[in-house]
């Protein structure tokens, strides 16, 4: 697993490779809520590189995202495989968070937030 982090402007674009799972989703919700701590008010996701997540891993989006609205930020994610949006659905965060089919959607909506 991997963090690959990118600016677009005032926009951070994360994009994590392979799995967000029990064995590393502590190591990677530590290093998300660090962004954060540091500033970090307008994050995308980008999931297009992620081929699993587990319920830890849900668990650590949702974590950022809660941080980043206690922060006055915004978390969007963006370009899911449809396993793993299919995981999203599931679990009913597709309610709960904001999701685009693009990272060109994402952006744009965190650039109208």
């Amino acid at each position: 697993m991997s963090l690959t982090t990118a600016r677009i402007g005032s926009i951070l674009l994360v994009s994590p490779e392979g799995q967000i799972n029990s064995a590393n989703a502590g190591a990677i919700e530590a290093e998300l809520i660090a962004l954060v701590d540091k500033g970090e008010r307008q994050v995308v996701l980008d999931m297009s590189r992620l081929n699993y997540i587990s319920s830890a891993g849900l668990r650590v989006v949702l974590v950022l995202a809660k941080r980043l609205k206690q922060q006055q930020g915004a978390l969007v994610l963006c370009d899911m495989p449809s396993h793993v949006h299919e995981v999203f659905d599931v679990s009913g965060f597709l309610v709960i968070l904001t999701v685009t089919g693009t990272r060109e959607q994402a952006i744009a909506r965190l650039t109208a937030h």
